[in-house]
């Protein structure tokens, strides 16, 4: 007999180490900002497509803020609390059973996961014009807009191949 809320628990503090990593592996500073660029968003999404938007809230925030942590970046933590979390909470609305028929719902899913990178660049605008002034934020929202729309579409595509698989784990209750 499964244990659904101790599986959830497991799966939602394995896809916010996934999004830690993720997001820690590969860094491009930008300068500007004292912030960077990172493929963090592309487990945040695959979060949102599988696991839902609560998940995805609990993974992105946390999992981004504590990579932001370990990085050296602790100035941007509590930002990237807030913005990650709702980009994975806003792309997870949109996403989540997008794969749960045979034909995948392209546009409703590129729309989530759009509208979830465009939170994220946003927040991150914000946030850097909090900090360093506005005219000076201005300089991630190129870096941000490629980390997204990038990031959106490895999700898809690693979405569609995952869900093809049929893993128990990612199986809708």
């Amino acid at each position: 007999m499964r244990d659904k809320k101790t599986e959830r628990m497991v799966l939602t503090a394995v896809m916010i180490a996934l999004t830690t990593v993720a997001t820690m592996v590969l860094t491009i500073p930008v300068v500007g900002t004292q912030g960077f660029v990172n493929f963090g968003d592309t487990v945040i999404f695959i979060t949102a497509i599988f696991f839902g938007p609560q998940t995805a809230l609990l993974a992105g925030g946390l999992g981004s803020a504590l990579a932001d942590v370990l990085l050296g970046y602790a100035h941007w933590a509590p930002y990237t609390l807030v913005i990650k979390a709702l980009e994975g909470f806003v792309a997870g609305l949109l996403v989540y059973h997008m794969f749960g028929t045979e034909k995948i719902k392209w546009v409703r899913g590129m729309t989530g996961l759009f509208l979830g990178a465009v939170v994220m660049v946003a927040g991150y605008y914000v946030g850097g014009g909090i900090m360093y002034g506005f005219n000076v934020a201005l300089v991630s929202i190129p870096e941000n807009a490629f980390q997204g729309v990038v990031s959106a579409g490895v999700a898809l595509l690693l979405g569609l191949a995952l869900s093809k698989l049929k893993l128990d784990v990612l199986k809708k209750n």
